[in-house]
């Protein structure tokens, strides 16, 4: 065989493996009538007495062969695995009031498309048995559970955070299939990405990256490997004198304001053309729930006796009831800085050096500890943040642990004495960091998303592309962010997709 057949074989072997190795999208959903069987007592859900009554509360009651336990699934046009669920009177399984507060009752309702009356199927695997499900509302992406998880027959249902405890999970016994083969998506999901900040909410991902222009963008999937090909959408045009040219480093929060829970944008600007002594902190606000805005500008975040140099990489704390601000500063070389907020915009007292950058490991190419971003579990906080400059290839992140006690005082946090996440030469990814958090649309996984450079020679630049993956959490409650993964190998999509 002469040399150009062998690598044509070769090629084609490869075209062949990949295409065993990524999985296809999932099928589409399909129409269904089945009874729901909990899987803590074995109740089953029923409408009490066949009522035909807006409101009334469904149960787990002990199964029968009562058509008051045999419900229709209508897939939601577009969706793998989202339905509408109707019971024998013809009305929707619904969450009363559209709430998403626990223990919101699970009622029937006039039918009307609202997302309280959209249901996703989200596969649980148990041994012994097949076809089991959280059965996650669309609006609050709680899960459907017996008041307190209880096995008694006759209580009533409500929505709780999902879990794969039996309470929480139902076997379907006439599901006909759709929906359950979970998707892929490979890295990077920005190619040109630095910075990223990525948020899911109300059956969609969020994502937004430093455009080192005067413009803000966003971009919008269902899918967290749609982020790769969505288009970029401006959101918000940047003028002076609150920072034009280069808007760098952004985050999106939901926090309560004066008119009831906001999106707050915090981005890093400054002067045109570039002034790295300029930039500053800034905060849009959104005009209602929708992470894409319309948003407005609301204030520049400066220290209210410190604004004597600039301020970079904002990050948001709150904790023990009280609003913070993070971000990094210049004094000779780069701490991390806390501040309080009496409001997602206003300052309420100036800046506290919170983390000095002192390890080895903090000091390559520059001391620098910058974008702090926060990770809440269990009761437990931490903070974990950027180290080494970001034109080297061992930028990375470190952690701090908060041990109680006045969240503006340094002694208040414990530093993590070795790095937590940095390159991997085996999986050609260098220089991993400026990172943010998400949670998997069914809320039990936990996900990180960062920037990174596929060679050592990257630097500070737009080039720098946004990866996510999955972590996990060791035997102490602290987060193991594992190794950063190769650029190209299929990962399971988040649970819940």
């Amino acid at each position: 065989m002469t040399r150009t057949r062998c690598l044509s074989a070769l090629l084609a072997l490869l075209t062949l493996a990949v295409a065993f190795l990524v999985a296809p999208p999932a099928s589409a959903a399909v129409a269904f009538t089945s009874t729901a069987v909990n899987q803590n007592g074995g109740n089953c859900v029923d409408l009490p007495g066949g009522s035909t009554a807006n409101g009334t509360q469904l149960r787990a009651f002990a199964c029968s062969s009562d058509a008051n336990q045999s419900f229709a699934h209508t897939p939601v046009q577009g969706t793998s695995d989202t339905y509408t669920i109707t019971t024998r009177s013809g009305q929707c399984v619904d969450v009363h009031g559209a709430s998403t507060a626990d223990n919101a009752a699970i009622i029937q309702w006039p039918c009307h498309g609202g997302t309280n009356q959209r249901w996703r199927l989200v596969p649980v695997s148990v041994g012994g048995t097949d076809k089991t499900f959280n059965v996650v509302s669309v609006s609050s992406g709680k899960c459907v559970t017996p008041s307190g998880g209880s096995s008694a027959s006759d209580t009533g249902l409500v929505q709780l955070p999902c879990s794969a405890a039996n309470g929480r999970v139902w076997r379907l016994p006439a599901f006909t299939g759709g929906g359950t083969t979970p998707g892929t998506f490979t890295n990077p999901i920005a190619q040109r990405g630095p910075d990223p900040w990525l948020t899911y909410h109300d059956g969609y991902y969020y994502l937004a990256t430093t455009t080192w222009n005067s413009t803000v963008t966003m971009r919008k999937s269902s899918t967290l490997a749609g982020l790769a090909t969505a288009p970029e959408q401006v959101v918000f045009n940047l003028t002076r004198p609150n920072g034009a040219g280069t808007m760098w480093a952004p985050e999106f929060h939901l926090l309560d304001g004066p008119n009831g829970k906001r999106w707050y944008f915090y981005y890093t600007a400054g002067r045109e053309p570039f002034d790295l002594g300029t930039q500053r902190i800034h905060v849009l606000e959104s005009a209602g729930l929708d992470p894409m805005g319309p948003y407005t500008f609301k204030a520049d975040l400066l220290d209210p006796t410190q604004d004597n140099t600039w301020e970079l990489d904002p990050g948001i704390l709150q904790l023990n009831g009280k609003l913070y601000l993070l971000g990094t500063f210049y004094n000779g070389s780069q701490p991390m800085f806390i501040r309080p907020l009496s409001n997602p915009w206003t300052a309420s007292g100036t800046r506290r050096v919170l983390s000095t950058p002192t390890y080895s490991w903090e000091t390559v190419g520059g001391a620098v500890n910058e974008g702090a971003e926060v990770l809440q579990r269990n009761g437990r906080t931490f903070i974990v943040y950027s180290a080494s400059h970001c034109s080297t290839p061992d930028y990375k992140l470190g952690m701090l642990t908060y041990n109680g006690g006045d969240p503006l005082s340094s002694s208040s946090w414990v530093k993590s004495p070795n790095p937590v996440f940095q390159r991997s030469n085996a999986n050609g990814v260098y220089g991993p960091g400026h990172n943010g958090f998400f949670k998997s649309p069914d809320g039990t996984e936990d996900w990180i998303v960062y920037h990174a450079n596929s060679s050592a020679s990257g630097g500070c630049d737009m080039n720098r592309s946004t990866r996510a993956q999955k972590f996990t959490w060791n035997a102490d409650g602290t987060p193991n962010f594992g190794t950063p993964v190769a650029l190209g190998v299929p990962l399971t999509a988040p649970s819940g997709e």
